[in-house]
């Protein structure tokens, strides 16, 4: 069929829809929602077959649900309504939740049920749970949907006949008043599942050191203790605070937002709080392993320890896996320049495997264009952290004497995809959505993207991808060459089904065999064209853009850091069709 997918905005849910649709053979346009007008505009053009709103947060115009079939995808089981779906339950503390698509009508989400799919709700962020398990169950339900929409002899069910314990009803938005935390009071556990409900919006409102902030994000720590609310010590830029009963780490923060002044935006929180931030000690994981260079190296006794660190390290057997999570998958200088010294370190072990990343949630998204925005010179910034990456990638491509495996548990785009091309082998859980390109940003590329991506696809795939800027499924990724092996399972499952294959593989035989030909290919390659000229000619372009103010890079940035929507719909997102398929 031809789909219609409307949107308030291209995000991860709708991306996931975008891609498994394509997969299917459909053909899509995208309307990112902004007027009701242009709604009808957009309708008039496509001439869809069906209207799928996979994240809107308006209502559609009663003339076009009543001359369109449009089902809404709505993150809460049967009955259940509202806003803030997600940030009810996380705060409930419930187990299991669901998503449910619905057939618009005049009630907002009261239409009919085209389908309804189940999930588990483990203690992550929301925005953790909203492009894993709920993106899983999401994609599930819309392509039931759509294949009962396609049949033409199903009749969906209204929401009266099907009867959920587990909804409360038409529910309004979770105000900040409930979301407060306080101090004094709260415990840990009270003060993660607040700051978790509210990931990584809108964030958690709070008064520090003489400032107005929104927390975002939040670890245990079950080390340090101190007055309630005291900060106590930071890591990573992250700071920790003390609570009623021990204490958590926040990495961001975003300043309350002032009438008149710009949407700001999240930052590492050492970072916000400069100028304010008193004197407190700088810690590490574990102090007494700091001789293998990062804090990162933690040994097997202590992996369940509720300390927390955004890289670590650990062993099994042969095989070493290098973890790591960064919020919203931005790298900043910073980031990369800690990564690559866990990554010497880790190369430094007598391993024959080395696994990158291996956890839930984004494994990388790139440049960390927050930190970017608000420095100084951000065209500066832009070209340390681009070579910061660049580093990171070479040592990754220059590794010879083991086998290196990048583990995506979660999402990838721009220089964080092609950061895991750089591996020998990608292995990807069955959800994650991949975006191989950087055009939307005014870039023309760099992670040795030039080398990598056309050795795996083929020179004409390679331009494709990156021209056409489209998200692409794990499993398209797979037929196209991007990923190896497709890992079958729940976000939570990942991480275990990663270290039982790469264990597995660490011992199967030929393995010394397979390293020394790995050697022999990339000294054949470095003879045919050496990894420094690929480098040079992708940061000279680069280099270009940097430092040319009037450059659309800079604009491009600002309005993504500051979540600006674009005026109209890009038009690389109409009539897309069913390519790279």
């Amino acid at each position: 069929m031809h789909i219609l997918l409307v949107a308030s905005a291209f995000n991860s849910l709708t991306q996931r829809v975008h891609a498994e649709l394509r997969d299917r053979g459909h053909t899509l346009d995208v309307h990112l929602a902004s007027s009701d007008d242009a709604l009808r505009d957009a309708l008039d053009v496509c001439g869809p077959e069906l209207v799928i709103a996979p994240m809107l947060k308006r209502a559609i115009p009663e003339d076009v649900w009543r001359k369109h079939t449009c089902l809404i995808v709505h993150p809460g089981p049967v009955g259940d309504r509202g806003p803030s779906s997600l940030d009810w339950a996380i705060n409930a503390g419930v187990d299991r939740w669901g998503v449910t698509v619905l057939q618009a009508n005049g009630e907002m989400d009261a239409g009919d049920v085209w389908a309804s799919v189940g999930f588990p709700v483990p203690r992550v962020g929301k925005s953790d749970l909203y492009r894993n398990e709920v993106s899983d169950a999401a994609s599930a339900a819309v392509l039931l949907a759509v294949d009962r929409f396609a049949s033409g002899v199903h009749t969906p069910q209204p929401q009266a006949q099907l009867r959920n314990r587990a909804a409360a009803g038409t529910r309004p938005a979770y105000p900040q008043s409930l979301r407060r935390i306080r101090w004094q009071r709260d415990s840990t556990e009270t003060v993660l599942r607040k700051l978790r409900a509210a990931d990584s919006s809108p964030g958690v409102m709070d008064e520090l050191l003489g400032g107005e902030w929104h927390l975002h994000g939040g670890h245990p720590e079950d080390e340090l203790k101190g007055r309630p609310g005291e900060l106590l010590a930071t890591r990573a830029g992250a700071i920790c605070r003390a609570t009623a009963d021990g204490a958590v780490w926040i990495p961001e923060l975003r300043p309350r937002r002032r009438p008149g002044e710009p949407r700001p935006f999240k930052l590492p929180a050492v970072q916000a709080l400069a100028g304010r931030l008193p004197a407190l000690p700088e810690l590490s994981v574990r102090p007494e392993l700091s001789g293998l260079s990062e804090s990162t190296f933690v040994p097997a006794a202590d992996r369940d320890r509720r300390t927390w660190s955004d890289i670590r390290y650990r062993e099994e057997g042969e095989v070493g896996f290098l973890s790591f999570s960064f919020p919203g998958g931005a790298m900043s200088t910073s980031h990369c320049r800690r990564l690559l010294d866990a990554y010497v370190a880790a190369c430094s072990r007598p391993t024959t495997v080395l696994v990158l990343g291996g956890t839930r949630d984004f494994f990388s998204n790139g440049i960390h264009l927050n930190v970017i925005d608000a420095a100084d010179d951000p065209g500066a910034e832009s070209w340390a952290n681009i070579n910061a990456m660049n580093d990171l990638v070479e040592a990754i491509l220059t590794t010879t004497d083991r086998l290196v495996i990048s583990a995506l548990g979660g999402n990838a785009a721009a220089g964080g995809a092609m950061l895991a091309l750089a591996a020998d082998e990608v292995w990807c859980r069955a959800g994650v959505v991949l975006n191989p390109h950087y055009r939307l940003m005014g870039l023309y590329g760099s992670e040795y993207w030039t080398y990598t991506l056309p050795r795996r696809v083929g020179a004409e795939a390679a331009d494709r991808l990156t021209q056409e800027a489209l998200p692409v499924s794990a499993s398209a990724g797979w037929r196209l060459g991007l990923v190896d092996r497709l890992v079958e399972c729940c976000p939570q499952d990942f991480s275990g089904e990663v270290t039982r294959s790469a264990v597995r593989l660490a011992k199967s035989s030929g393995m010394q065999e397979r390293i020394a030909a790995k050697k022999q290919a990339r000294e054949r390659d470095e003879s045919v064209r050496p990894l420094s000229l690929y480098r040079e000619a992708e940061l000279s372009s680069m280099l270009r853009t940097f430092s040319d103010p009037g450059a659309p890079y800079h604009a491009l940035r600002r309005a993504f850091v500051r979540k600006q929507l674009p005026a109209e719909t890009p038009s690389h997102l109409i009539r897309a069709g069913a390519t790279g398929r």
